[in-house]
């Protein structure tokens, strides 16, 4: 069982978490949610299309101008207090690698810290711990934040994958964070070239066999454009094909920018492996 925020999914529940950009320079959107009205439209949106989960970033994956911790939280501490405001039952994550800003943003609401960067702040965990947050323990292959992986090699993508993943999420259990609210994820492209990420999807359920749920953020990301040769905004069905075979290895949490889509494709898989009935039942019955 995952319990995160007021919710708790069961162990073949597919849970959606939507990407809500609060920057100027995204990659995908280049900054169309960075005002707080996009914004809140953005998760109510989202919301509408059955997201369980809005992950909410302050800063950019990538490299670009500096932003600093105050600059980050002031990006996504008042928005976080708002959207639980609007939205009371929804589970908030947020997307960072710094303590002081994970305690800024459980203190104005957020349910689930969301560490991409794999660790690079030990105390984000303590944080996590002390506030009741939920944790995602992400694979960066030792790399400093918003850096592009260069020459970056691995004996074995998977064995590296799972020593940083489990080593993280059993640390914070050790810290007092629950253990039914810690998540682990591969961490696709950070850290990693295009091959190392085609791996790690081939072999996730090597991942989901540890019992940790797994969380995957594949949503146009740069492995799928090189796999398929695709810009950005035109990578969204690699994106779906990557989460399906993701679903089927038993991967829970999808971090996604395209909801209603991604949905389809999880309630999808998870009928054809016998977890979910049919929406409907009419060929055959007449």
């Amino acid at each position: 069982m995952l319990r995160l925020g007021r919710r708790e999914f069961a162990p073949h529940e597919p849970v959606v978490m939507a990407i809500v950009n609060r920057t100027p320079d995204s990659f995908y959107d280049q900054g169309a949610t960075f005002d707080d009205e996009p914004a809140l439209a953005r998760v109510a949106q989202a919301v509408a299309e059955g997201a369980d989960i809005v992950d909410i970033g302050g800063v950019k994956a990538g490299p670009g101008e500096e932003v600093s911790a105050e600059e980050e939280a002031r990006r996504t501490v008042g928005f976080v207090s708002e959207v639980r405001r609007r939205h009371p039952d929804l589970v908030i994550s947020v997307d960072t690698w710094r303590h002081e800003v994970g305690e800024a943003v459980c203190e104005a609401g957020a349910d689930v810290l969301n560490d991409a960067w794999g660790g690079v702040d030990p105390k984000l965990a303590e944080v996590a711990a002390a506030y009741g947050a939920g944790l995602v323990c992400t694979h960066a292959g030792g790399a400093d934040p918003r850096t592009r992986p260069h020459r970056v090699a691995y004996e074995d993508v998977m064995a590296d994958v799972l020593r940083v993943t489990l080593g993280l999420a059993e640390r914070a259990v050790e810290l007092g964070v629950r253990r039914d609210a810690v998540m682990i994820d591969p961490g696709h492209d950070f850290g990693k070239n295009t091959r190392h990420s085609l791996e790690a999807t081939r072999r996730l359920e090597e991942m989901t066999a540890t019992g940790w749920p797994v969380l995957v953020s594949l949503s146009n990301k740069d492995f799928v454009g090189e796999t398929l040769d695709r810009p950005v905004k035109e990578r969204v069905i690699g994106t779906l094909a990557t989460t399906a075979v993701s679903a089927w290895l038993g991967a829970q949490v999808y971090r996604v920018h395209e909801v209603a889509e991604t949905r389809q494709v999880l309630d999808m898989v998870a009928s054809i492996a016998g977890h979910r009935p049919p929406a409907v039942a009419r060929r055959g019955l007449a």
